[in-house]
């Protein structure tokens, strides 16, 4: 599985380290407690419904890029702080990428899983 960003016609690969939170738990836990992340690692929140949706640093003492996406469509793209940081947008999926990923990735833009 990889997470890919497509752009103006132009592809490119975000991740191909790939998990999945689709539980409760999961979500819930996201990246706290871990030390780090490879480069080309990503987290992938899938949602039964578009909602807002919210993410903390609590326990997380890396930056990372967060990609809220409805129907693949990118509705916000945000750096948070380690241990400090917060955002909020509505998404039905959305992404945690190691800081720098999301670079170039803005509103409008498509990411989404792919085989």
């Amino acid at each position: 599985m990889r997470v890919v960003h497509e752009s103006d016609g132009a592809s490119r690969t975000l991740a191909t380290n790939v998990e999945t939170a689709d539980s409760f738990l999961s979500q819930a836990r996201g990246l706290m407690f871990r030390r780090s992340v490879p480069d080309d690692y990503a987290l992938a929140f899938r949602f039964d419904g578009v909602a807002a949706r919210d993410v903390h640093m609590v326990f997380v003492p890396f930056p990372l890029d967060v990609v809220w996406t409805r129907g693949g469509e990118v509705r916000r793209v945000e750096r948070l702080r380690p241990w400090l940081g917060r955002a909020k947008a509505e998404a039905d999926v959305m992404f945690e990428l190691p800081a720098g990923t999301a670079k170039g990735v803005s509103s409008g833009d498509s990411v989404r899983l792919a085989d």
